[in-house]
């Protein structure tokens, strides 16, 4: 092949983070081409009928709050390319034994009047800095922290002071199990123990987004999201390879960037980098159900009908011992579970009268265990007659997550603990963290800043890296 004939990027994964890189590199003019090994594109962003014909699931994440405030989703025109956001009534909503719950809604007044009048002030106290800045909130905390300056200095510093916090420190704040159990399943979604610095900062960007964006589904399932940035792709002249297994980098055609939407180790694995991640640690992994319901789940709180995700596991301590326990590789009792009912949005995703709704706990990283009933004994516990409903399940533990998806080790959704210094230098100590030691290789996906999240943030990060490379190279 000749120099005219080098393409400027191949991308290796067709995530969010892969497909956003890829289009951001073609948008500036570059010539793209996407490898991806599965038949079809997505990778945790996919929706497939799991259960029975005329429900379709999604297989990994399914609630967006990160994606539809995304400055990167939202620099291109996805939804001329079929990405609808529908939203349900309540973002989300948190039940408790007595029959109540508190709910995380669009507006702080009615999520502050939830948790109770000793702690509603608090809560607004808490979140009133943050609350319609989420443009400047997402610009400085969607990104490595430490590069670039940020758009508004001084809020930057309150919410990294805020954030630094454990949420085990930013739940003192409050008096009644309401409002410290809501912070407590916010930043549940770390998988980190909740007295791991800067899981505040994760409690509060989920909390901001649900009041400044919702917490939507995309219409039709998640699989719209990545059909989008793949059609927004194609039309920009981007080329998509399906059923393509990458095991060396020179199986590849000759390319001046290679960017990686893959697990660090197999990076290094394929681009031929040794023990360049031998240090990165994997984290706990999620025991995933699918269900078709023949009806909408029975909940005893009637403001959790209204709402698009559920966290199930009341108490700040009972939340803490449930992610404790996956932790330190112990198999789950009571789990801490996040849910969400997309039907309650989107009724076309079942039939006529039928909803779907997924839910998962947290379980040691490789665990080979079932732990259906525990799981539905915590949904029995605030939705009565749950079971009765069932139609069908599709049951995924962390062999069949990692089958599925290669960037899963041993089931590990995240991509990476969230642990130590790894907490905040994911993958590792660099500069700019999307680089390697090849200057030609690039990591693009959630093992990089920002994390987790299908948000295209990771992609968007890591495209202006290899942009920066090629111009200078050039």
């Amino acid at each position: 092949m000749t120099r005219a004939h080098v393409l400027d990027a191949i991308v290796v994964g067709s995530g969010p983070n892969g497909l956003t890189a890829a289009a951001e590199l073609a948008r500036a003019g570059h010539s793209v081409e996407v490898y991806e090994a599965a038949d079809g594109i997505g990778g945790g962003a996919r929706t497939e009928e799991l259960t029975l014909p005329g429900f379709r699931h999604d297989p990994c994440s399914a609630a967006h709050p990160f994606g539809v405030g995304s400055p990167a989703f939202n620099a291109m025109p996805l939804a001329a390319h079929g990405l609808e956001w529908v939203h349900a009534e309540l973002p989300m909503a948190h039940p408790f034994d007595d029959g109540t719950a508190a709910v995380l809604a669009r507006t702080v007044g009615e999520t502050a009047a939830s948790l109770g009048p000793r702690d509603a002030g608090a809560y607004r106290r808490l979140l009133a800095p943050y609350v319609g800045r989420w443009d400047t909130l997402a610009a400085d905390f969607l990104r490595p922290q430490w590069l670039g300056f940020p758009r508004d200095p001084l809020r930057f510093v309150r919410f990294g002071l805020t954030g630094l916090l454990p949420v085990s420190l930013l739940a003192r704040r409050f008096q009644d199990l309401k409002a410290r159990g809501l912070l407590a399943g916010l930043a549940g979604h770390a998988i980190a123990p909740l007295n791991s610095p800067l899981t505040g900062a994760m409690a509060l960007m989920f909390a901001v987004a649900g009041h400044e964006g919702g917490w939507p589904v995309a219409r039709g399932g998640s699989q719209a999201i990545s059909d989008a940035l793949a059609s927004y792709l194609k039309e920009l002249g981007g080329v998509i390879h399906t059923g393509v297994t990458v095991r060396k980098l020179d199986e590849l055609p000759p390319a001046r960037a290679y960017v990686f939407d893959t697990s660090p180790t197999a990076l290094a694995r394929i681009a031929g980098l040794g023990d360049a991640y031998r240090g990165y640690r994997y984290g706990p992994s999620v025991f995933k159900i699918d269900y078709a319901l023949d009806g909408p789940v029975p909940w005893t709180a009637p403001d959790v009908r209204r709402a698009g995700t559920v966290h199930i596991g009341p108490t700040f301590g009972e939340i803490g011992n449930a992610l404790g326990r996956a932790i330190a590789g112990l198999p789950p009792q009571t789990p801490f579970l996040i849910t969400t009912q997309p039907t309650v949005a989107d009724p076309s995703r079942a039939p006529e009268g039928k909803h779907i709704f997924w839910a998962y706990g947290h379980v040691p990283n490789g665990w080979h265990g079932d732990a259906t009933d525990a799981v539905e004994r915590q949904i029995e516990r605030f939705a009565p007659g749950f079971r009765d409903l069932v139609l069908a399940r599709a049951i995924s533990g962390p062999p069949q997550l990692a089958a599925r998806n290669a960037n899963y080790v041993g089931g590990d959704t995240a991509c990476g603990a969230f642990t130590g210094l790894q907490t905040a230098f994911r993958p590792k100590l660099r500069v700019i963290p999307y680089t390697t030691s090849r200057p030609d290789v690039f990591l693009c996906s959630s093992a990089t800043p920002p994390g987790p999240g299908v948000h295209g943030m990771s992609g968007h990060h890591a495209a202006r890296a290899v942009l920066r490379s090629l111009a200078r190279r050039r």
